[in-house]
């Protein structure tokens, strides 16, 4: 049953991650992956959220965890595109925005991350 869970939430995941990503990089141009930016941001808060309140909760159970956590958000979020983006920035010279992507993302993610764990256990 897990495994169905992560298969569905994961593919949900990937659908908004690719539909989200569509839209900011059309708004930028592709000059600066806001997409991903946002994305892992957001995910990093909503994961915070989702540890807090099922961990800490208990207000959904442990198969419905996974498959937000594991599946949904796993999927949605991506280290990989983030880490890929910032050495494209930097080959192609635009050092401004490759440094904003390399420390904005982890700056903000943890922030996002601190402050969903702090509403998770607020709720």
């Amino acid at each position: 049953m897990r495994f169905l869970l992560v298969a569905t939430f994961g593919a949900a995941g990937a659908v908004s991650r690719y539909a989200v990503d569509g839209l900011f990089a059309e708004a930028t141009a592709g000059r600066f992956p806001l997409g991903t930016f946002l994305i892992n941001v957001v995910g990093s808060f909503a994961l915070g959220v989702l540890v807090a309140v099922t961990t800490e909760r208990l207000l959904i159970g442990p198969d419905w965890r996974i498959a937000l956590g594991v599946g949904f958000l796993s999927a949605f979020t991506t280290f990989s595109t983030y880490t890929y983006d910032t050495i494209r920035l930097a080959e192609s010279s635009q050092w401004g925005f490759a440094l904003a992507n390399a420390f904005g993302m982890l700056a903000l993610g943890l922030a996002a991350a601190f402050a969903g764990l702090a509403l998770g256990r607020a709720i």
